[in-house]
């Protein structure tokens, strides 16, 4: 304990047995009065028991030294203690006391939560090692070009891996496969092949319609047993397209036409019925196809057309990236592992998982993902591949629930060397041995599209854990939502897609991008011109605020002016900046819920749009550091989503990659002084009165700029601000613009011809003189009284009081116009 006193102890028992107050006051104020006063020396216990013995310090400004004691110590030890309770020292500078602190209640931390097929709940998103992430997801099967299916999977995978990556800070290991062994490579590979050497015989016209009546048989019971209405549909419209091919070569072998003109009617039929061709002779031809290299050349020719596809979509390429066919040897020790662990059996040199075995067993279980399909014998035949469905390979099962994990190749097959005998990898153990090889018994994340839970990520589960022995290979298994093309259902087997350069033609990487992010990345999401429309209208939303806040950052201020004193209308749009930051938080954190991201960003930009709008209406200029910082915010998250792909440091970029900041910075100074010597010369035309100076000027605004994508816009009063903006698009807005003032013009034109119509007609009916309004209706009236108003119908009858009545009043105010007609013709006011 820090005292005040010198180091011998002050005996104050006689001091304080005086039982009068004032004395005892008086008598310690002289005590401590004639002691040296030494700060930092040990305070004895003499001390603190005088202390206890007051309450508070005297009043009496002469007993000075008491009160000075008292203070000091009350500053070292808190308030006096009553007896038996501990002092404790109170930290102190000088006399005056440092008040208690304590932290702030704060808020609880927002965690990221998935959600995960495996509970079919939002789950706290945990790793199993600190901030590592390690993920696998499923890639595509190449024998056909890339489409809007594998974007919609794709591109919702590269923003869920950007947002754990760089929003979250996550550490992710992404590996994805690229499955270039498979039923349909093999069987696609064997008819391009044969179809290709047909072709390549060039076949007569007989020949080829001899054929083309052959294959058509089988295709016809195909049909015929077809009961999948969308399959049905397909096959239908090649059986009528090869229909309609066919007719015009039978005419022209029957017509003897020249050989040109019968050559161009093959070449055609050629093409039209090459699906059916190529199916018909796939299975008379197909088990004489031994070249395994003819089964290589397909895959890796779509890979790489995948994987420029992807490029173009702006999806981040895998971390690592593996093929079956360079796995197989890991393949097969999976599959060796597996029968040793009594989950598989060997039969006719294929091997199959037992799922009775392993569903059987305590530690196990089969069908984690969708239980309710187990049994599903539809799904677990297209899951086996269309050439292992034979009726010999399924009697090899023990159970018609069991997979193939290793099939032995039939002639027309590739084949590779393992203890059972020349074959080749089911489709299921390709994940499960490349997953397990690199990333462990147990990975975070495994991902893949929804059709894919049941039996492929059912049975790599079941296979992986056999193999491992554990319950626990995929901690959180995410699925991206199915894709439809305006409500209809997509798929490649149906022939009804759109592949991703299509996709490309018509919308930037970007806009498709943005329409991802608008939906739920696990829900259905329909490619359609309305979808398509919302991520435009979107795109051009966020990009005239970008613009906006560039042209009011380029206004000059000094070093200083560039600090502004805030006002109410900066402090509420800034408060309602970090409310929106705080939601957008809590949105991601919500199942990365990027549809609710983007409202809120939306309703961001509005609020800083009323904020500019305010500010100009006042002619004051905007906050520039608070709508630069917002800028920059909006921009950092819209890197993130991968929806800004340069190196842009404010809003979208401007031109062709990698011009962006070099262009705007180079050109940008350059229009500014082009902008001003433009309003110089439209003030002096105004002034002056010379009208084609400003058609001039108004002719490089709307005509000439816009073909080298700037816009410059006018405002009253105002500087004219200056953009940097993407050529097609002030093209399409240039040509918009003349739509409308071309659609205004002719309803003016219209309206004008209408008047006009309209006041002939009325001048026609006043030169009429009312005697004679009346005489050409003879299919109404039979008599005319002397004036020619109707006394009769037609049938002789006399009319009416009320009929007459009312023709009357008719004849009444044609005698009016008639009068003024003639008013009017007198004072010469028409020829």
């Amino acid at each position: 304990v820090s005292g005040i006193f010198g180091q011998q102890a002050p005996d104050y028992r006689s001091i304080l047995s005086i039982s009068d107050e004032a004395a005892r006051a008086q008598a310690l104020n002289e005590h401590l009065s004639t002691r040296s006063y030494v700060q930092g020396y040990s305070l004895s216990q003499a001390d603190v028991d005088a202390f206890r013995q007051l309450s508070a310090p005297p009043a009496d400004p002469q007993l000075f030294h008491v009160a000075r004691w008292f203070r000091h110590i009350e500053a070292l030890l808190g308030s006096p203690c009553g007896k038996g309770q501990p002092c404790r020292l109170q930290a102190s500078k000088g006399r005056r006391v440092r008040p208690q602190w304590s932290p702030p209640a704060g808020t609880q931390p927002c965690r990221l939560h998935l959600y995960n097929s495996l509970t079919r709940n939002k789950e706290v998103f945990i790793p199993q090692d600190g901030k590592k992430v390690t993920w696998y997801c499923c890639g595509p099967t190449v024998y056909d070009a890339s489409h809007m299916g594998h974007a919609r999977s794709y591109i919702s995978f590269d923003i869920l891996r950007r947002v754990l990556k760089d929003y979250f800070k996550f550490d992710v290991f992404y590996c994805m496969n690229i499955t270039d062994i498979d039923d349909k490579i093999i069987k696609r590979a064997r008819q391009n092949h044969l179809f290709e050497q047909y072709r390549e015989k060039r076949p007569e016209a007989a020949q080829l319609l001899e054929d083309v009546q052959a294959a058509l048989k089988p295709f016809s019971v195909k049909l015929n047993e077809t009961t999948d209405p969308d399959k049905k549909q397909m096959l239908e419209r090649i059986q009528h397209a090869v229909q309609l091919a066919t007719e015009p070569l039978e005419k022209a072998v029957q017509s003897r036409l020249t050989g040109e003109e019968v050559n161009s009617c093959v070449e055609v039929l050629l093409e039209e019925a090459k699906d059916l061709l190529s199916d018909w002779l796939d299975s008379t031809l197909g088990c004489d196809v031994t070249d395994n290299s003819i089964f290589s050349k397909l895959p890796k020719f779509w890979e790489g057309d995948f994987h420029r596809d992807m490029e173009a979509l702006n999806v981040l390429p895998p971390d690592v990236l593996t093929r079956v066919s360079e796995y197989v040897p890991e393949i097969v020790n999976f599959v060796q592992k597996i029968v040793d662990n009594g989950y598989g059996y060997v039969s006719n040199g294929s091997v199959y998982f037992d799922t009775a075995k392993f569903a059987s067993s305590e530690k196990h279980s089969y069908g984690k993902l969708v239980p309710e399909a187990v049994g599903d014998q539809k799904a677990l035949q297209e899951g086996e591949g269309d050439l292992s469905i034979s009726a010999d390979r399924l009697s090899e099962k023990r159970s018609p629930n069991d997979f193939a994990l290793w099939k032995a190749s039939k002639p027309g097959e590739p084949s590779w060397p393992c203890p059972w005998g020349k074959g080749r990898p089911g489709w299921h153990i390709e994940c499960s041995a490349m997953a397990g090889t690199l990333l462990g018994a147990s990975m975070d994340i495994h991902g893949g599209g929804f059709d894919l839970r049941f039996p492929h990520h059912d049975n790599e589960l079941a296979q992986s854990e056999a193999y491992f022995e554990n319950d626990c290979w995929v901690r959180y298994f995410l699925h991206t939502g199915h894709l439809t093309i305006a409500g209809c259902k997509m798929s490649k087997s149906l022939k009804n897609f759109i592949t991703i350069k299509d996709a490309l033609k018509k919308h930037s990487a970007r806009q498709l991008r943005l329409a991802f992010l608008m939906h739920s990345w696990k829900d259905t999401l329909d490619y359609s011109s309305n979808t398509m429309e919302s991520a435009l209208q979107y795109e051009k939303f966020l990009n005239e605020f970008f613009l906006n806040v560039k042209d009011i950052l380029r206004a000059p201020v000094d070093i200083t002016g560039q600090f502004e004193k805030w006002g109410d209308e900066e402090a509420e749009l800034n408060k309602n900046f970090y409310d929106k930051k705080t939601a957008i938080h809590k949105a991601l954190c919500d199942n990365v819920d990027t549809r609710t991201v983007m409202e809120e960003m939306r309703a961001l930009v509005s609020q800083c749009n009323l904020y500019m709008a305010a500010r100009k209406a006042v002619r004051k200029r905007p906050n520039q550091a608070l709508l630069e910082n917002i800028a920059l915010y909006l921009t950092h998250m819209l890197k993130i989503f991968g929806a800004i792909e340069e190196d842009s440091s404010l809003g979208f970029p401007v031109g062709g990659p990698g011009t962006s900041l070099s262009l705007e910075a180079t050109v940008m100074p350059y229009l500014q002084v082009l902008s001003e010597f433009r309003e110089g010369v439209r003030k002096i035309a105004r002034e002056q009165k010379v009208p084609e100076i400003l058609q001039l000027s108004d002719a490089l605004r709307d005509d000439i700029l816009p073909e080298l994508g700037v816009r410059f816009e006018d405002h009253e009063g105002l500087p004219t601000v200056v953009k940097l903006v993407d050529r097609n698009t002030l093209l399409k807005e240039r040509e918009e613009k003349r739509r409308v003032e071309e659609e205004k013009r002719k309803k003016k034109e219209e309206a004008a011809r209408r008047k006009q119509e309209q006041e002939a007609a009325k001048l026609a009916k006043m030169k009429t003189p009312p005697s004679e309004m009346f005489l050409s209706e003879t299919d109404k009236y039979s008599k005319f009284d002397e004036n020619g108003l109707p006394t009769h119908d037609m049938e002789g009858k006399e009319l009416s009081k009320g009929q007459a009545k009312k023709l009357k009043k008719l004849f009444e105010a044609q005698e009016k116009l008639y009068k003024e007609y003639l008013q009017m013709a007198q004072n010469g006011s028409f020829q």
